[in-house]
């Protein structure tokens, strides 16, 4: 059976759907506002829902009791069970739908204020962001909210549509006195410009075409100003080429190809690049796709391309045309923080920054942006839901792009070395001075040198444990043992520090974050000496502890679990602590009002009510010279 020819008009009209640009659009604002119904409408007006989704959409409005319209167009949007029955947005819904002129990806973001993580996802992507405002209620404080951060974010455009007109008569003076008090704000956000729509999402006025309810505005309606925004992708293509190697393609011996997505620009064979951060240069030599070779490629595509030259480069670099991107290891950015937990300066996280993943050092913040005044107000750290400027440096230089100048290579999220939950998402300013000016000095003689004129194997032996669980005699005697053998030791004591390179920290949560930094830092020196470093310290926190064997090679960092109950440790305690504490003189006593988080997987546990400090000093020696 012969196939049956195309016709030539449907070939036409499919070019020409390839051929539409795709614009990416947020709907935000604060509770109520008519998000949902809004892109509801959308939906239904520009035909894009199908026969079996309206049947069962005109079921769904009968049995939620929809009053005065015949389909709650929210709920072809809320899909959640929780939403429905609360009447609320909670999480994004992404919905798809295409005009003759162009497609388009919507993205409904909740309005409460404890889902505000869920809008910096959805603003992440965006183009455009439409924020929405009940006539009746004007200007909140969500609305300041999810403008700042559609802003911070870097949303080049913004709409703001003025919904539920047909609740206050579709009054003008109501609608110029919204946006003159929106412009006020945005204004002073840098805000350059927005374009105000009056409509009832409800009633369909000024949605899809201007509405005769309305005849005093003069301005486009909501799609047709969805038609004329010009997107990102577009900009990209315009800038250099950036691609950040997600995966070296290796099928055969023959063949190594470096794939990813393009961030920006355009590339070819025969371009001139660089690997970064090495700086390598070399040749793009081909460009490879499931359909086969390309001649050229642009901003958005996933690509393989190979090199000339044989040139190391892995996942996590950025293969870069034209002007060179920047490589630092110290930055300004702008943080949002998304979870409950509040952030903890001098805390490691894993930064994610396009293919990159490091381990990253919060600074207490530079302020904290108050989102209805947009001042900016003194923290010492980030609660959940705010925006503020700090600090930060990572333990590997990123290859990176101001977050204004390319959003793939600037936007960044946080993630708990623990939990592995995302607690922030970030954007870059710029890199710190000092990280440019700082290098490293090549050393001749390093820790192998050192290593072997002392014929021995650098490690660090890190005792944690509640106070008075004897972390401090089990070590002595290690370091004894070890002695005695020949071998070269140091013992760092979290008691004798406190008198020298730690004095001036207390024992807030922060300050015992910074203490255990420092600790790992000495640490990891004196381990580049060639020596075994013996660490006692009581580090309550397991992402420190981590933090600390991240500073060393695989295998080097022995963690020593001095495990004692705290009704026993309480009982040793000689020292009066525990008694102190209990009575409320000593704020900040592990085990008693702060914290102790015990390892999960340590080298070694000693359970000092079975084993005696001799015994446990015998069994860790042994361990450590098998």
């Amino acid at each position: 059976m012969e196939r049956s020819s195309v016709p030539a008009d449907f070939k036409v009209s499919l070019d020409q759907h390839r051929c539409k640009t795709l614009l990416r659009f947020i709907t935000c604002g604060s509770v109520d506002d008519g998000k949902s119904t809004l892109i509801g409408r959308l939906l239904y007006d520009s035909k894009a829902i199908l026969d079996d989704q309206m049947m069962a959409l005109e079921e769904d409005s009968r049995q939620v009791g929809t009053q005065g319209q015949d389909i709650d167009f929210a709920l072809l949007v809320d899909g959640l069970a929780a939403e429905r029955e609360q009447g609320i947005t909670i999480d994004v819904a992404y919905r798809y739908f295409s005009t003759p002129e162009r497609k388009f990806i919507v993205a409904d973001t909740p309005g409460h204020e404890q889902y505000t993580r869920n809008m910096v996802t959805g603003a992440s992507t965006a183009d455009l962001a439409i924020i929405l405002i009940d006539a009746r209620r004007g200007v909140l404080t969500q609305t300041r909210r999810h403008s700042t951060i559609a802003h911070h974010i870097g949303v080049r455009h913004i709409l703001l549509a003025v919904n539920k007109m047909d609740l206050v008569a579709y009054d003008q003076q109501m609608f110029d006195a919204i946006v003159a008090d929106f412009r006020g704000f945005a204004e002073q956000l840098g805000l350059s410009a927005f374009v105000p729509i009056p409509v009832s999402a409800l009633r369909g006025d000024n949605v899809i075409a201007l509405s005769a309810r309305m005849p005093w505005y003069g301005g486009p309606s909501l799609l047709d100003q969805l038609h004329r925004a010009d997107v990102d992708s577009e900009a990209d293509r315009a800038r250099p080429f950036r691609l950040p190697v997600q995966l070296v393609n290796r099928p055969n011996p023959d063949f190594r190809g470096f794939a990813g997505l393009i961030a920006s620009g355009t590339v070819k064979p025969g371009d001139p690049v660089q690997v970064f951060p090495s700086g390598q240069a070399t040749t793009v030599a081909r460009l490879v796709s499931s359909d086969g070779d390309l001649p050229h490629a642009v901003a958005g595509q996933s690509v393989t391309l190979t090199l000339t030259d044989e040139i190391d480069c892995s996942r996590g670099d950025v293969i870069a045309g034209g002007e060179a991107p920047e490589v630092a290891d110290q930055f300004e950015a702008s943080i949002v923080w998304m979870t409950d937990q509040e952030m903890v300066p001098g805390r490691a996280y894993w930064l994610k920054l396009a293919s990159q993943t490091v381990s990253a050092t919060i600074h207490s913040p530079k302020y904290v942006l108050n989102v209805d005044t947009l001042e900016h107000l003194a923290a010492k750290t980030l609660q959940l839901n705010q925006i503020g400027v700090a600090e930060l440096w990572t333990d590997r230089p990123l290859t990176f792009e101001r977050y204004a100048d390319n959003r793939t290579l600037g936007g960044f999220i946080l993630i708990d070395k623990i939990t592995s939950a995302t607690v922030a998402a970030g954007m870059l300013h710029f890199a710190l001075r000092r990280a440019q000016n700082v290098h490293w000095q090549v050393l001749e003689i390093g820790r192998e040198q050192h290593a072997r004129l002392k014929q021995q194997r650098p490690a660090v032996l890190w005792f944690t444990g509640l106070s008075g669980a004897g972390k401090s005699t089990i070590a002595n005697l290690v370091q004894k043992k070890l002695h005695r053998m020949g071998r070269h030791t140091f013992l760092l004591d979290g008691d004798n520090l406190r008198h020298g390179l730690t004095k001036d920290l207390g024992f807030t949560e922060a300050d015992r974050i910074e203490n255990i930094r420092r600790v790992g830092e000495v640490a990891k020196l004196m381990a580049d000496a060639g020596l075994i470093v013996i660490c006692a310290f009581i580090s309550p926190f397991r992402a420190e502890r981590e933090m600390v064997r991240a500073l060393l090679p695989e295998g080097e960092f022995v963690e020593i679990f001095v495990d004692t109950p705290i009704a026993e440790a309480e009982a040793r305690d000689v020292k009066g602590l525990y008694k102190k504490a209990r009575a409320g003189d000593l704020k900040n006593f592990t085990g008693v009002d702060s914290p102790y988080e015990p390892p999960l997987n340590p080298e070694v546990r000693i359970d000092t009510i079975a084993v005696s400090a001799a015994d446990a000093a015998e069994l860790i020696v042994k361990k450590l010279l098998a």
